[in-house]
């Protein structure tokens, strides 16, 4: 049965115990990643948005780098802790996704229209927050627990290094996604009258 557009918005949570199990095919998972990027919106139809899907052996070597970085910035009587939820909420998945934004097209964007130099590198936020949103909601609708993370620029050099990606690619936040072994937390939610205003 297929669910509203409501209902998979409401069901995209952040699930922070994964198994590394998929219910669908890494063909699939890849179709999911290649349907995001292709028909999210960009401002000035930018296609600024790079994704970089790590599975099996690079997912498990981008959570060993994210280890290795923290391990020399933690105190040691508390990376026991760190790397505990490293390795039961992130690591332990099947997969993450590495959200870019390349800054030579926000650059050429800039330079070709003056006027809005300023708001590019935001409209690329903005950009890369609809991708992030999106495929968060279509990884879930495929059966998988994931929740979005922000390593970056902690993690950036060796990242980089470790994909061989561009330069101009920023690191904006990772994705690690599995089946879920837990539900998610209860959410509170603010009032939404005291967020939203209606003049009719």
């Amino acid at each position: 049965m297929e669910r509203t557009c409501e209902e998979l918005f409401k069901r995209r949570r952040s699930y922070y115990e994964l198994s590394a199990e998929s219910p669908v095919s890494d063909v699939q998972i890849e179709e999911i990643v290649r349907f995001a990027l292709k028909y999210i919106p960009s401002a000035f139809n930018s296609q600024s948005t790079r994704l970089v899907l790590l599975l099996h052996e690079h997912h498990a070597e981008l959570w060993k780098i994210v280890k290795r970085t923290l391990r020399a910035i933690v105190p040691e009587e508390a990376f026991a802790r760190t790397e505990e939820k490293v390795d039961r909420s992130f690591a332990s998945g099947y997969g993450t996704v590495l959200f870019y934004e390349d800054t030579a097209v926000v650059r050429a964007l800039q330079q070709r229209f003056p006027t809005y130099a300023g708001n590019f590198p935001v409209w690329s936020e903005h950009t890369s927050a609809m991708h992030q949103l999106a495929l968060w909601t279509l990884l879930e609708e495929a059966g998988f627990g994931a929740s979005l993370q922000h390593y970056n620029p902690l993690i950036d050099k060796d990242v980089r290094a470790q994909w061989r990606l561009p330069e101009e690619w920023r690191l904006i936040a990772q994705m690690p996604f599995g089946l879920p072994l837990a539900p998610p937390a209860e959410k509170a939610f603010e009032p939404v009258e005291a967020r939203m205003r209606i003049f009719r």
